[in-house]
């Protein structure tokens, strides 16, 4: 298993090992003594998946609020996606500040995005399964988002007429939201 940094020291994109053979192959993809030794100790309490049916669609940018915060703990089943986070925390010099990373079924990348985020993804192609650990049970009044084109944010997304659900439709900028 392997740790990547990235321009966030708080987000860590983690590539475990994958045995293939003839039948195809075998990965671990979550197991706590390994990631505890990687500095990832956050204790998941619910597993969530979302499938994507076209090419185009994008979830987020999510997070939920105070005392409800999740970490997330972020990988593709089927297909790929631009995976976003985006730094909310306004003490933070990163605050507003975004970074991508792709992950797909094809590379294995994990991505783990602490509290203080807000997560977003843009399928890349038809049939995207995302699945994602959290260290905090889901909670409907601390659900909170910000608009996937907010321009003050700036994120660069590879579709310009997304497919959207109604909530991501409505959702404010950063600076509204937080």
């Amino acid at each position: 298993m392997k740790l990547i940094q990235t321009d966030f020291p708080e987000v860590k994109i983690i590539v475990p090992d994958v045995f293939s053979d003839n039948r195809g192959f075998f990965t671990e993809s979550y197991t706590q003594n390994k990631f505890a030794k990687l500095g990832i100790t956050a204790e998941f309490v619910q597993d969530n998946h979302s499938y994507s049916e076209f090419k185009g669609t994008i979830r987020g940018l999510h997070f939920q609020s105070s005392p409800m915060e999740q970490s997330k703990l972020v990988r593709v089943i089927q297909g790929s996606v631009l995976d976003v986070i985006v730094d909310i925390r306004k003490e933070s010099v990163n605050f507003g500040k975004y970074i991508t990373v792709e992950l797909s079924a094809n590379n294995f990348r994990q991505v783990m995005i602490p509290q203080g985020f807000a997560h977003g993804f843009c399928t890349l192609e038809d049939h995207c399964h995302v699945s994602y650990k959290v260290d905090n049970f889901y909670s409907s009044e601390n659900n909170c988002g910000i608009i996937w084109n907010d321009s003050t944010v700036g994120i660069e997304w590879p579709v310009k007429n997304p497919i959207l659900s109604e909530q991501d439709q409505k959702w404010t900028n950063l600076e509204s939201t937080i």
